[in-house]
C-alpha cells in the first residue's frame, strides 16, 4: 500500500479545501491527468500498470483520519476547528476516480464530483502513479546514485557564503517513492538543519511535517483561481474575487499569492495597492524566475511598498544551482523562499515522469490557465482558451 495517511498531501490541498468548505460546497468539478513527457525517450507506457494503481487508489480510499492526525492538523492557527470536524468524518469515494487505458498507450485519469469530496485525490493519485511505474520499471533501484546526486546538492548548498539561503521540499507529487522521499528529508535535516536556525526551512508535505517535526509548508494551487472562473460575478473580476475570497477565510494568514494563472502581466493588473499590502508576497510557478522577480519588486516600488518586506517564493522545476543563482540576484532586495519539487525526491539517475492533474471544468464550465510557460496550459476548449485570452488581454 503506497498512501497509508490522508495527511501525506500537500498543505495547499487542506488550506484549499477548508475555502472550498466554506465558501464553495456545492461546487462540481473535472480534473483531468497529463504525462507531459509521454512517449519520449526512456518513458514507458503506463498503460501496463492500469490495474495496479486502480488497487492503490481503492487502498487509499480505504483510509480515514486518524485522531493524532486530526489533533496535528487542529493546532495549526490558520485551520478552523469545524473544517478539522468535517475531516473527522471524511472518506474519499472510489466512483469520482475514473481510470483506463487510451489506445495510444497512455492512462487517462479522470476525477469528476463535488469539488469538497474530490479535492484530496491530486497529490496522492499523482504519487501513486509514479511509485507503481518505477517500481516496476526500476525494481533494483540506484539508492546509491540517489544519495550521490542528493550529497552533491548539499555540498553546493553549504558553500560560502549562502548560510541564509533556505530551501523547502515540494516533491510529494512526483516523488520516485514515500520511502525514498523520507530518506531525504531526514538527509537534508541532518546535514543542513531544519526550522529557523538551518537552511532547510520544511516540507509540504503534510504527514513527513507532522513525523519528522517539521513546518508544513503551502497556500494556494492553481486550481483555486481556476475554479474562481466558474464561481466568480464576473470572469475579468474572478483573481480578484479569488484574492478576496482566500483574504476573507484567513484575514491576512497564509498570504502568498499564486501569479502564474494568466500569466504575471494580468496579475500584476490585478494586484494592486490594496492586494500589496494584504498579502506577504507572490509565489512563481513558470517564466523566466529572474524577469518575474524583477518586475514583482519594481511593481512593489510603484505602489510603495518596501520590496523587503514582501516575500518572493521560487517554485517551478528548480535546481540547486538555479536557486543560488536566484539567490544571489535577489538577496537583500526581497525575502526570499525556495521550493524544489521533482529534482529533490526523484533524482536518482532516471527520467522521472512530468505528470499532473489539473481542474479542467468546473460546475460545468471550463477553467483554464494560461501560463507564462504555455507547456503548462491544459484546457480541451480552444474556444474558451480564446475567449480568455481576450478577456485577460493576453497576446
Amino acid at each position: 500500500m503506497i498512501i497509508t495517511s490522508l495527511l501525506d498531501t500537500d498543505l495547499y490541498k487542506f488550506t484549499m479545501m477548508q475555502v472550498v468548505l466554506h465558501q464553495f460546497p456545492g461546487a462540481q468539478v473535472e480534473y483531468r491527468f497529463k504525462c507531459r513527457n509521454a512517449g519520449a525517450s526512456g518513458v514507458s507506457d503506463l498503460a501496463p500498470y492500469i490495474r495496479e494503481i486502480r488497487e492503490e487508489i481503492r487502498a487509499l480510499c480505504s483510509l480515514h483520519f486518524q485522531d493524532a492526525e486530526l489533533s496535528y492538523l487542529r493546532g495549526m492557527r490558520f485551520i478552523k476547528s469545524d473544517f478539522v470536524d468535517f475531516l473527522g468524518l471524511f472518506r474519499l469515494n472510489e466512483k469520482y476516480v475514473s481510470v483506463k487505458a487510451l489506445p495510444s498507450g497512455e492512462i487517462e485519469v479522470v476525477i469528476e464530483g463535488p469539488w469538497l469530496h474530490t479535492i484530496l485525490f491530486e497529490i496522492p493519485v499523482l504519487a501513486i502513479i509514479n511509485e507503481v511505474y518505477f517500481r516496476n520499471t526500476q525494481k533494483l533501484a540506484d539508492v546509491m546514485e540517489g544519495r550521490k546526486r542528493l550529497d552533491a546538492k548539499i555540498g553546493l548548498l553549504k558553500a560560502e557564503g549562502l548560510a541564509t539561503l533556505k530551501i523547502a521540499d515540494y516533491g510529494t507529487r512526483r516523488r520516485f517513492g514515500q520511502a525514498w522521499h523520507e530518506e531525504v528529508l531526514r538527509t537534508l535535516i541532518a546535514r543542513l538543519g531544519a526550522g529557523s536556525e538551518g537552511q532547510f526551512a520544511g516540507t509540504s508535505n503534510v504527514l513527513f511535517a507532522m513525523k519528522l517535526g517539521l513546518t508544513p509548508l503551502g497556500t494556494m494551487a492553481h486550481e483555486y483561481l481556476q475554479a474562481c472562473q466558474a464561481l466568480g460575478p464576473r470572469l475579468r473580476d474572478s483573481q480578484v474575487f479569488g484574492f478576496e475570497s482566500w483574504a476573507k477565510e484567513y484575514r491576512g494568514d497564509l498570504g502568498i499569492a499564486l501569479s502564474d494563472v494568466y500569466g504575471m502581466s494580468a496579475f500584476l493588473r490585478d494586484f494592486d495597492l490594496y492586494f500589496c499590502k494584504l498579502f506577504d508576497g507572490a509565489r512563481h510557478d513558470s517564466g523566466d524566475p529572474f524577469a518575474w522577480g524583477e518586475r514583482l519588486i519594481e511593481h512593489y516600488r510603484k505602489n510603495r511598498v518596501d520590496p523587503k518586506t514582501k516575500t518572493l517564493i521560487f517554485s517551478d522545476a528548480l535546481t540547486v544551482p538555479r536557486i543560488i543563482e536566484l539567490y544571489q540576484q535577489f538577496r537583500g532586495r526581497c525575502q526570499l523562499a525556495f521550493g524544489i519539487g521533482t529534482n529533490l525526491t526523484n533524482d536518482l539517475g532516471y527520467e522521472p515522469l512530468q505528470i499532473v492533474i489539473k481542474m479542467v471544468r468546473c460546475n460545468g464550465q471550463p477553467v483554464a490557465k494560461l501560463s507564462d510557460t504555455p507547456s503548462k496550459n491544459m484546457c480541451d476548449d480552444e474556444k474558451y482558451l480564446a475567449y480568455l485570452r481576450q478577456v485577460f488581454d493576453i497576446a
